[in-house]
C-alpha cells in the first residue's frame, strides 16, 4: 500500500523528489510516534537506532530508469521502510499501541509535511464520506467504525438522515449489508458496499441490543447551501457559498431572472466572502456567464496530464453590466480563480481583503486498503500568467481594516485615484517560484480578513460610480 502511494508520488507530484527522500521522511513519522527511535544517514545507508544501537541498517535506495521506473523505485522505496517499520515494531512498544494505520497515517503525513500544504493521506472511512461528495453518490446519514475482531459498528448518525429515520442508533452492530456478512478486516469493505447513486436502496442487517432486525435504507445526496440573490439598490447580489455542479446553472438563472424584470438591474456583485472553493471546472463555467471567448486558467505540473488549459467560450449573458466580486480572507480555491479570471480579463472589480491563496490542484488517488492521497500535482496560472498559490487575490477596494480606511479607498477611487493599484500591477507581473517575502510585502497591501457587514455597501456602491469602478480594475 506505501509502495502504491510512494510510485505515484514519485512520478506525478508537482514538486520532485528521490526514494532516498521518501524514506527519510517516512521515517520521521516513526521518530514522531516514538522519540525513543532514532534515525542516521552516515554514507550509502540508514540506520535505525536505540539506546541498545542499531536496530537495522539498510542502503539508501537509488532511482530507476525506464518506462515504470517510478513504480519500482517507489516500491523498493516502500521495502526498504518496511524492513524498518517491522524492525522497530518489534521493539517498540509505543508503535505496536499505536498500530499499522495510524504508523501508515504518519508515514504519508511525514512525506508530505517535506512537499507541499495541501496534500495529505484519507482513511479508509473518511475517503468514503469524500467520494460520496465529490461524484455526488448518496449517503446514508450515518458514518461506520471499524469494530474490535472484525465487521463496523455506526460510530455517527446525521439528525433527520435516512438512518435516523430508521431508528438506527450511534453502537448499532452492522452484521450484513445487502446479504454480504462484514466479517473482514478490511475497513473499506463495508464503506464501499454502502456507496450508490442517490434514491437506490440499501439493506443492513444491525444488532441493536440483543435485537437483529433488518432495515432498508433509501440513499439521499448530501444537502449542499445553493446559490442565492436579491436585489438591493438597483444591484443584484449572487451569493455563492460553494462550487458544487449545480453552481453555474443556479448562477445563470439567478441572472438571467433578474434581466426578464420590468426594470434590469444597475450591476452585478458577486459575494464569494467564506467560500472555501469546490469544483474546480465550475470556477470556468461560471466565469463563462460573464466573459466572452478567451483563456480562464491554467494548470501546470511536473507529469504531462496535469497541465490543462480552461477557456471560456459563451456570451456574455450579463450584457456587459457592471461587476464586482466580493473576497475575503476566507476565499479559496475555486473561489479565488473565478475572482482572478473576472479580474485578470477586464471584466471584473474586486472588493475586499486579500484571498486564502491556494492555487494547488488535488490529484484523488485511491489506495488498496480503500483509503486516499489527496496529491497536489498542479499549479494554477492566472490569465496574466501570475501563480496563484500562496499570493491569493488582491482586491482593487481594500474594505479590510476600519470602516473610516475603506470610506477613503472608495473616495479615492471615486476621484480617479488607484491605492491599490501600484500592488495589483506588481501581482499581475509575478511568475514563479515567488519568494515569501515578496508574497508577504503584496499582501500586506491588505491582509486577509473575515468579511464583515460594510463589505456588501462598499461593493454595492462601487459597482454604481463608474469612475470608482474604472479605477479599481487590474491593469
Amino acid at each position: 500500500m506505501i509502495g502504491a502511494g510512494f510510485a505515484t508520488i514519485l512520478e506525478r507530484h508537482l514538486e520532485a523528489a528521490t526514494p532516498a527522500d521518501l524514506v527519510t521522511w517516512g521515517l520521521a513519522g516513526l521518530q514522531r510516534l516514538d522519540p525513543a527511535l532514532r534515525v542516521e544517514r552516515a554514507g550509502g545507508d540508514f540506520a535505525l537506532v536505540t539506546e541498545g544501537g542499531p536496530l537495522l541498517i539498510r542502503p539508501v535506495p537509488a532511482g530507476t530508469a525506464g518506462p515504470d521506473a517510478a513504480a519500482r523505485a517507489g516500491g523498493a522505496a516502500a521495502d526498504g521502510l518496511t524492513r524498518f517499520q517491522e524492525a522497530a515494531w518489534a521493539v517498540s512498544p509505543v508503535l505496536r499501541q499505536a498500530g499499522a494505520p495510524r504508523i501508515i497515517a504518519e508515514t504519508f503525513e511525514a512525506v508530505f509535511g517535506h512537499l507541499d500544504p495541501f496534500s495529505r493521506y484519507v482513511t479508509p472511512w473518511e475517503a468514503q464520506a469524500a467520494r460520496a461528495r465529490r461524484t455526488g453518490e448518496a449517503g446514508l446519514g450515518l458514518r461506520l467504525a471499524p469494530r474490535r475482531g472484525g465487521g463496523a459498528v455506526i460510530a455517527a448518525v446525521a439528525a433527520h438522515g435516512p438512518a435516523a429515520e430508521a431508528g438506527l442508533t450511534v453502537g448499532t452492530r452492522v452484521l450484513a449489508i445487502d446479504g454480504q456478512a462484514l466479517r473482514i478486516r478490511d475497513s473499506s469493505g463495508a464503506a464501499e458496499l454502502l456507496e450508490g447513486p442517490a434514491g437506490t436502496a440499501v439493506r443492513l442487517l444491525v444488532l441493536q441490543g440483543r435485537q437483529r432486525r433488518e432495515v432498508v435504507l433509501v440513499r439521499t445526496l448530501p444537502p449542499a447551501d445553493p446559490v442565492s440573490s436579491e436585489r438591493q439598490d438597483g444591484v443584484l447580489v449572487i451569493r455563492i457559498p460553494g462550487f458544487t455542479a449545480h453552481t453555474q446553472r443556479q448562477v445563470a438563472a439567478a441572472l438571467l431572472t433578474a434581466l426578464a424584470e420590468d426594470e434590469a438591474p444597475r450591476g452585478v456583485v458577486l459575494d464569494l466572502r467564506g467560500n472555501r472553493g469546490g469544483l474546480l471546472s465550475q470556477a470556468a463555467t461560471v466565469a463563462d456567464i460573464f466573459l466572452a471567448d478567451g483563456e480562464a486558467f491554467r494548470t501546470i505540473g511536473r507529469h504531462p496530464d496535469s497541465g490543462r488549459m480552461y477557456v471560456t467560450a459563451a456570451p456574455d449573458l450579463s450584457e456587459g453590466l457592471p461587476l464586482v466580486v466580493l473576497v475575503d480572507g476566507r476565499t479559496a480555491s475555486a473561489a479565488e480563480i473565478l475572482a482572478a479570471t473576472l479580474s485578470d480579463r477586464g471584466r471584473a472589480a474586486v472588493a475586499g481583503s486579500a484571498t486564502t491563496g491556494k492555487g494547488l490542484v488535488q490529484l484523488v488517488v485511491p489506495l488498496p486498503d480503500g483509503g486516499e492521497l489527496l496529491m497536489s500535482w498542479s499549479r494554477l496560472i492566472m490569465p496574466a500568467g501570475w501563480p496563484l498559490q500562496g499570493v491569493g487575490v488582491l482586491p482593487g477596494l481594500c474594505t479590510g481594516g476600519s470602516a473610516a480606511a475603506a470610506a477613503g479607498n472608495l473616495a479615492a477611487l471615486a476621484a480617479g485615484a488607484r491605492p491599490m493599484g501600484p500592488a495589483l500591477s506588481r501581482l499581475r507581473a509575478l511568475r514563479h517560484p515567488v519568494p515569501a517575502a515578496t508574497v508577504e510585502a503584496l499582501r500586506a497591501a491588505c491582509p486577509p480578513g473575515e468579511g464583515s457587514e460594510a463589505d456588501l455597501p462598499a461593493a454595492r456602491a462601487l459597482v454604481l460610480d463608474p469612475i470608482a469602478h474604472r479605477a479599481a480594475m487590474a491593469r
